[in-house]
């Protein structure tokens, strides 16, 4: 019988989005990892860009953990993994630490694991302290570790965010806004962490700066129980599946990766850009990314583009998520007005929006059965082609994803999380 685990753990939320949650986690990774323990960090609720970073923070994946979409189960067994390797765990939450059914603090609280709740301190200062009482207090049974102040000013401005504290609540320091590691965001979040040349340095900085002013020492320990036993059937064994990667085509979860893989596929990857011709492949994913910074590059790639169509034309499955839905249109137009003409296997066009087009939980009936994922993008796409299903949010919130399918050719704007259901999705990628 497979034991319960205990490693130090805690959960980085905050009040709001663009406190700096991924800065601060990011810098405990490397600060802990630095000191010679191995750190494994995990991603609360769906995200593609917060994990790239905190993958190069720690030195190794990081994974989704979400009571929906995920599964308590399913985070419960990853959790379980991680405490019987780890020095350390850290839980980057979502949005704001209550916002969302589930949110960041109903996982923390399942799980039993404290929240570090991290303050944006800018033109703050005794108004601290009840922001952070709040948090600490609005829901009795959460664990609650303490507050760390993000951005801070001068030496003063710490003292006076450390004095507004009240009812005994933990001060775990203060990073400073002039340390220069602030990461830069685009329309779908972060800068990718590939194309940012100088992150170890960040890092690096950040972890220093968190050590002379912030505890480093570990938090208490969480115990971890066991989960049920569970192996993935064969369902694709031998399947050579071709998946895009690229700065245009980097969205995927190394969960479902894992799957596959678990599952018997045989997984290569490809540049939609620079390759000029399709990896053997019996069938092809083409997950979200980028493709509206490179539609231009993208559109160039002709011998690409005839190879996907005669991927297509063979009968052989093809599943495209959001940014690979919309390298298979007829088009692409970018915020700028830029137009480029792409694959041609859905009948439609994309044009780019400035303000955000969606966000929300998805799930999706396909006639496979049901998948689980997110829909997040800032376009807009007009087709007369009909749907075979559409989402449903748990929150109802704006989404209700098209689903399209032509032959074996599966495309939605779905990021679609491939364990919530891996019959189904082994049904849509199988010969």
């Amino acid at each position: 019988m497979r034991q319960t685990r205990h490693c130090p753990a805690v959960l980085i939320a905050a009040p709001a989005s663009g406190q700096g949650k991924t800065t601060v986690t990011a810098a405990l990774a490397r600060l802990h990892r630095n000191q010679g323990r191995k750190v494994r960090v995990f991603k609360c609720g769906p995200d593609f860009l917060d994990p790239m970073i905190l993958e190069r923070a720690s030195g190794h994946p990081v994974y989704q953990l979400d009571l929906w979409m995920v599964g308590a189960e399913e985070s419960k067994r990853l959790l379980w993994e991680a405490a019987g390797e780890a020095d350390l765990i850290l839980i980057e939450g979502v949005m704001g630490l209550f916002d969302g059914t589930p949110s960041s603090a109903d996982l923390a609280r399942h799980f039993g694991v404290p929240v570090l709740a991290v303050i944006d301190g800018t033109a703050m200062a005794q108004t601290f302290g009840a922001l952070a009482l709040g948090l600490a207090r609005y829901q009795p049974d959460l664990p609650f570790a303490g507050v760390l102040a993000n951005r801070v000013g001068t030496l003063r401005h710490a003292q006076l965010l450390e004095g507004s504290l009240t009812e005994g609540l933990r001060w775990y320091g203060g990073l400073s806004r002039e340390t220069g590691i602030e990461l830069p965001s685009r329309h779908l979040g972060l800068v990718q962490a590939s194309e940012l040349t100088d992150l170890d340095l960040r890092l690096d900085a950040a972890a220093k700066a968190l050590g002379e002013s912030c505890e480093s020492s570990l938090p208490p320990a969480v115990a971890f129980a066991a989960p049920e036993v569970s192996t993935a059937e064969p369902l694709l064994a031998g399947v050579r599946i071709a998946v895009a990667r690229d700065e245009a085509f980097a969205f995927t979860y190394g969960a479902s990766l894992d799957l596959l893989r678990a599952m018997g596929a045989e997984l290569s990857f490809f540049s939609p850009i620079h390759d000029s011709a399709l990896p053997p492949a019996d069938s092809l994913y083409l997950p979200g990314g980028y493709p509206e910074l490179h539609h231009q590059a993208l559109a160039a790639n002709a011998p690409m583009l005839a190879a996907i169509r005669g991927h297509h034309a063979e009968g052989k499955p093809l599943l495209a998520e959001c940014g690979g839905m919309l390298y298979l249109l007829d088009s692409l137009t970018d915020v700028a007005g830029e137009r480029a003409e792409l694959v041609g296997l859905l009948a439609g066009e994309a044009v780019m929006q400035k303000r955000l087009a969606a966000l929300a939980l998805q799930a999706v009936e396909l006639p496979e059965g049901t998948l689980r994922g997110h829909t997040y993008h800032h376009s807009l796409t007009s087709t007369t082609l009909e749907p075979i299903a559409r989402g449903q949010s748990p929150n109802g919130g704006r989404g209700a994803e098209a689903v399209y399918r032509i032959g074996r050719l599966t495309a939605s704007y779905v990021h679609f999380y491939f364990p919530s259901n891996p019959a189904a999705l082994a049904a849509l990628l199988a010969p």
